[in-house]
């Protein structure tokens, strides 16, 4: 592996676009980050659940949302809106949404996930 691996998120390995929803994703070495683009309208359980099935999403995910707003709602209970310029980590069992008008831009850096989000 060499020792500096950069890549521009602008010509991914992988594209996916189910309904609301663009994943753009790089490979370098080992590791996977996706770009994730969910226009407004974006709910989970109506955009991703289609594809992949489940009653919540069972994805873990780690990551930082670069603009936009979107809120999740996780199987315990638990709520939080998550905004541009934060960082977080969901465990499996949520829904999320995008809230307002304006379409929210993630990165997300759990490999698996990032490897197999929104792929049926």
């Amino acid at each position: 592996m060499p020792a500096i691996e950069h890549r521009n998120m602008g010509a991914p390995d992988e594209t996916r676009s189910p309904e609301k929803t663009t994943l753009e994703v790089v490979q370098l070495g080992d590791a996977t980050v996706a770009r994730l683009t969910l226009q407004p309208g974006w709910r989970w359980s109506e955009c991703i659940r289609p594809v992949v099935g489940g009653e919540s999403c069972q994805a873990a995910h780690l990551g930082y949302v670069v603009s936009g707003c979107i809120h999740v709602a996780a199987d315990d209970g638990t709520e939080a809106d998550i905004v541009a310029g934060e960082t977080y980590r969901l465990t499996p069992g949520h829904d999320a949404w995008v809230v307002g008008d304006q379409p929210v831009i993630g990165l997300e850096f759990e490999t698996k996930t990032a490897e197999t989000y929104a792929r049926g």
